[in-house]
């Protein structure tokens, strides 16, 4: 007992830094480029052209209907055999960013479709433009509605980083595996692991609420 409690305090800050290092940055840099390509996806779906919301249908259609450790493995594993070479970590971000693209352009768009049309004409009856309404208008409105489904797929895409380990990523899990593997305790550093997890997503959560309230004051205003 004395023995796994040592190794339990020994193992904790490596994993911590795991997290710190590998987890929180491949999880912040995948749902930044994520959220940039899911706005952009969901103004394509929204679009009157149809094939341009065609395109957007059926990338959210295939990122939405593969598991993410198969589009994972296609982007590592899968491409190298027609040429194409990527990194552990480009590929970790690639995928998690395609994922986040297709699943985060739903919530954004039916946010947009949520904030009321009289929202628009009031912007054209004052002289914007589309994309100016758009962006003073009717996006500030979207995005008090999408955080908390947003916040909710970045918190799946912390642990869902866990993935990465299998391609070479040295994230928390990796660290967490590479531990039980020399001291053959596995029961004991995946529950740390889970531990470390419940940790960040128990933070995130608490910043989440902070985020609504602010946005709450600001639609507010």
């Amino acid at each position: 007992m004395a023995d796994g409690w040592q190794l339990f305090l020994d193992s904790f800050w490596p994993i911590v830094w795991g997290a710190v290092s590998g987890t929180i940055p491949l999880a912040l840099a995948s749902f930044a480029i994520g959220l940039v390509l899911a706005l952009g996806v969901a103004l394509m779906r929204l679009s009157r052209n149809r094939v341009v919301s065609g395109i957007a249908r059926v990338y959210i259609s295939i990122i939405r209907g593969t598991p993410l450790l198969v589009q994972l493995f296609v982007i590592f594993y899968g491409l190298p055999a027609i040429g194409v070479v990527i990194d552990p970590w480009p590929s970790a971000i690639a995928a998690f960013s395609l994922n986040v693209g297709g699943y985060a352009a739903e919530i954004i768009r039916a946010a947009i479709l949520s904030v009321p049309k009289g929202q628009w004409e009031a912007g054209y009856t004052i002289g914007m433009s589309h994309a100016k309404t758009l962006r003073r208008i009717i996006l500030p409105q979207a995005a008090r509605v999408s955080v908390p489904p947003l916040s909710n797929s970045f918190i799946s895409l912390v642990k869902d980083t866990s993935l990465a380990s299998l391609i070479l990523v040295t994230e928390l899990f990796k660290v967490s595996q590479q531990i039980a593997a020399f001291s053959q305790e596995f029961m004991l550093l995946y529950l740390e692991a889970a531990l470390v997890y419940w940790i960040i997503c128990l933070a995130l959560s608490s910043g989440q609420s902070a985020l609504e309230r602010r946005l709450d004051r600001y639609v507010a205003h």
